[in-house]
């Protein structure tokens, strides 16, 4: 798998997210959490906007072993979504399938 291959984050909600101005403008996001749910890593809660001039965000690694998209810790999904979480939790991929 290449980078032109990885997943694209088609869709971030999170609107209290550094990364996330029309978009998401992270390189690439982690996807993680061992609380039963997949909480995107790479949320920033800072007032600051960040990262990269243009939308190229892609998965970079997860490591939620349990999720039919994972094989060798990397995203199989054509394309992945994250948006606010249940129970606090502020972003998360909701490609996840247990």
């Amino acid at each position: 798998m290449t980078t032109t291959e990885m997943p694209a984050v088609h869709e971030c909600t999170v609107s209290g997210c550094s990364y996330n101005h029309d978009g998401c403008h992270a390189f690439a996001i982690t996807v993680g959490g061992d609380n039963g749910s997949a909480d995107c890593g790479t949320f920033v809660p800072l007032n600051t906007k960040g990262g990269l001039d243009r939308v190229v965000a892609q998965v970079g690694a997860c490591s939620r072993a349990d999720c039919r998209h994972n094989s060798s810790l990397e995203c199989t999904a054509s394309s992945v979504r994250v948006g606010p979480g249940e129970a606090g939790h502020s972003a998360n991929c909701l490609t996840y399938t247990k």
